[in-house]
């Protein structure tokens, strides 16, 4: 709107001098929004999203980066069972070079759909027998309701609030 209004008075005939300070801005600024107001028409005078700096992963990288943490290190290379963060960082750093902090690692890890949960340890040399048998030697039959039995038993056992009141003796304070 600022950038339009200026236009403006300097279409009206102001000097660039009192159009810029009118809108607070240099003649400088002012003279490069008249260049691409005539260049774009209004327009031009719209901001413009700059390029940015451009991403350290081209995409066969980020598809090579969700490969590596999908196929999981590899122990006696990388010294590691699973990949933290900083391991990532320094793999990364290794083969291309590209130096991150954990944060952007983790950053990136969640724009890729990855997430923290990780199945459970599962140790190589686990007795799949043994566990069935403890299994099996460890269960209980579980009762699907309760026994007539066990509600009347259980009826017994609950009293009335008024009756536990009336039972209750109010002492006096000692005193010493």
């Amino acid at each position: 709107m600022r950038r339009l209004l200026a236009i403006a008075l300097l279409l009206d005939g102001h000097s660039r001098e009192a159009a810029a300070s009118a809108n607070g801005m240099t003649r400088q600024t002012l003279r490069d929004w008249v260049h691409r107001f005539n260049a774009d028409g209004v327009t031009g005078l719209r901001s413009r999203t700059s390029p940015g700096r451009p991403p350290a992963l081209n995409e066969t990288r980020w598809e090579e980066l969700k490969s590596i943490v999908l196929e999981g290190p590899d122990p006696e290379r990388h010294r590691v069972v699973r990949w933290r963060r900083i391991d990532l960082c320094q793999e990364i750093a290794a083969r291309w070079s590209v130096t991150v902090c954990e944060q952007t690692m983790g950053k990136w890890l969640r724009q890729l759909g990855m997430t923290r949960l990780q199945p459970r340890p599962y140790h190589p040399k686990k007795d799949l027998e043994a566990e069935v048998a403890f299994k099996k030697r460890m269960a209980r039959p579980v009762r699907k309701r309760f026994l007539q039995s066990d509600l009347s038993s259980l009826r017994q056992r609950i009293r009335p609030m008024g009756i536990a009141l009336a039972k209750m003796e109010i002492r006096a304070p000692r005193s010493s």
